[in-house]
């Protein structure tokens, strides 16, 4: 290989960013397995309305620690089966109650 075809290479793989999203935990009925919702809001080019749109992605949870109303940070991964290739890295809040208290 070349100088020049490795300094290439070295900088594709130095301007490779992570994904990373924060979003609220669904779903934990499956094993090694959560369902994360992710909302963003958009502004409309042309009304300026803000709306929102939701997407529910499965991400992969080692240790099944993570439960229903937690708010998670997910970043992209390995694919690990055909609809998975996100994976939870922290969490970010825990989950509230009714009455305000975390569990």
């Amino acid at each position: 290989m070349k100088k020049n075809e490795t300094q290439n290479l070295e900088k594709v793989k130095a301007t490779k960013t992570v994904k990373r999203l924060v979003g609220l935990v669904v779903s934990d009925k499956m094993d090694k397995t959560v369902l994360v919702q992710i909302t963003e809001k958009f502004t409309h080019p042309m009304y300026g309305k803000v709306y929102s749109k939701n997407r529910k992605l499965q991400a992969h949870d080692e240790k099944n620690e993570f439960k229903v109303g937690d708010k998670v940070e997910i970043t992209e991964s390995r694919p690990y089966s055909k609809n998975k290739s996100w994976q939870v890295t922290k969490l970010v809040s825990l989950q509230k109650n009714l009455d305000g208290s975390a569990k």
